[in-house]
């Protein structure tokens, strides 16, 4: 997606998006627990973080029924890494009674019973489960300097793995490289997806989000990257995740994945506390705007977004 050229931010406005429908939910169902340790990861997911715990199957299931009535038509799980929470594959078997689910992985813990249970659940399902991994270089020399050493042998062994179970998972690359060289990483991560069995590969290009682990590792966002009130005058605002979205975690219900460590994005302990506007005056809120809605899956997965 194309960069929105934007004016300097004025100080003292307060960008405001009001929630239009709650389209999609998501769960942090693995907290901020991972396996692995990425140098970009904008909450900081480690093996010993635990500033968010995992969600039980009760709780998710809870929320799932408080969803109907608000008329939630997808669902998104993230972490961390979702499948080290024990309860995962029964979640999602959950989930495909009340819609299309997509769960976020890195693609390294992955067991052949989990996806023969999965591929069951989704044949017998109305709706569809989606895989997005992530892998953030093309080969090893690229990526494991980022998401740490041996991590894309054993991704891509997780995504061929998911293509032998039947299904078609996007992959995710976080942009560390040069705008310039987009065209020729693109390629390359098509060729080497092709050449691992992965015949038409799904391919989604993220910007980085200057907080946690990356802010460490780059730089945070600087003060004049803040949307105002004017920049949205005329804006379609359903390209931000928080016009349509919300995260529960183990600690309530937040605006947006994003922002799960910002204090005043948690809006309350259910989805009914969450129906309300939020400022959009956070650093990340203007990748946000730059890039439309970083979150989700784009409205046609196929190919390069």
């Amino acid at each position: 997606m194309d960069v929105i050229a934007t004016p300097s931010p004025e100080p003292g406005q307060s960008p405001i998006v009001r929630l239009s429908h709650l389209d999609h939910l998501w769960f942090q169902v693995a907290g901020t627990r991972c396996n692995l340790t990425c140098h970009h990861c904008f909450i900081s997911c480690s093996p010993h973080n635990d500033r968010f715990g995992f969600l039980s199957r009760h709780q998710v299931q809870r929320f799932l029924a408080e969803s109907v009535a608000l008329g939630v038509k997808e669902y998104y799980f993230t972490g961390g890494e979702p499948f080290l929470n024990r309860d995962m594959v029964p979640i999602l078997v959950d989930t495909l009674a009340y819609g299309p689910a997509t769960v976020l992985t890195n693609g390294t813990v992955l067991k052949d019973a989990w996806l023969e249970t999965l591929r069951e659940a989704e044949t017998d399902s109305l709706y569809s489960l989606e895989f997005r991994v992530s892998i953030d270089g093309f080969s090893a020399e690229t990526n494991d300097p980022i998401r740490g050493q041996g991590t894309f042998e054993r991704a891509v062994r997780g995504v061929v793995q998911l293509v032998e179970y039947g299904f078609l998972p996007m992959i995710t690359a976080a942009r560390t490289w040069p705008d310039d060289q987009e065209q020729e990483v693109v390629g390359q991560f098509v060729r080497m997806l092709q050449q691992a069995g992965y015949a038409r590969p799904r391919l989604k290009i993220l910007p980085t989000l200057q907080l946690g682990a990356e802010e460490q590792r780059t730089c945070g966002y600087r003060e004049t990257e803040r949307v105002t009130a004017a920049m949205l005058e005329g804006f379609d605002q359903t390209q931000l995740v928080c016009e349509h979205s919300r995260i529960v975690t183990d600690q309530g219900v937040y605006v947006c994945p994003i922002l799960i460590e910002s204090p005043v994005a948690r809006l309350g302990d259910s989805l009914a506390q969450s129906q309300t506007e939020f400022a959009i005056d956070h650093g990340a809120c203007f990748t946000c705007y730059q890039y439309g809605a970083i979150c989700s899956n784009p409205s046609s997965s196929t190919g390069h977004s």
